[in-house]
């Protein structure tokens, strides 16, 4: 059985973040992938590999190509890990326009 690649150390790297973003929109072949960077195409294959891994992303093949999209499952543990700190956040700026809206009231 293969492991699994860390989703975390994945989205760690901003390269790896960057591609996910790029793919977010539409499938990109590694060749336009790699296109929006600096580094040799070798580099960004193996962040490809990486997300793919990890499965943020899918690739289909579209006769000799192979496309890359965003998995939304795969980022699914991303959201579930950040949602509770979300509820957190929200509650506590919930709170601030309370007090704030009070501190006017008072004025």
């Amino acid at each position: 059985m293969k492991l699994r690649r860390d989703v975390f150390q994945a989205i760690a790297d901003p390269t790896r973040r960057t591609i996910i973003s790029l793919v977010a929109f539409q499938a990109m072949t590694p060749t336009s992938i790699a296109d929006h960077f600096d580094y040799s195409r070798q580099t960004i294959s193996k962040h490809i590999q990486i997300l793919t891994e990890c499965e943020i992303l899918n690739q289909k093949q579209k006769g000799r190509e192979i496309y890359y999209q965003l998995n939304p499952k795969g980022m699914k543990e991303i959201a579930d890990f950040i949602e509770p700190f979300r509820k957190m956040w929200d509650d506590r700026f919930n709170k601030l326009e309370t007090i704030m809206k009070n501190y006017k009231s008072e004025k």
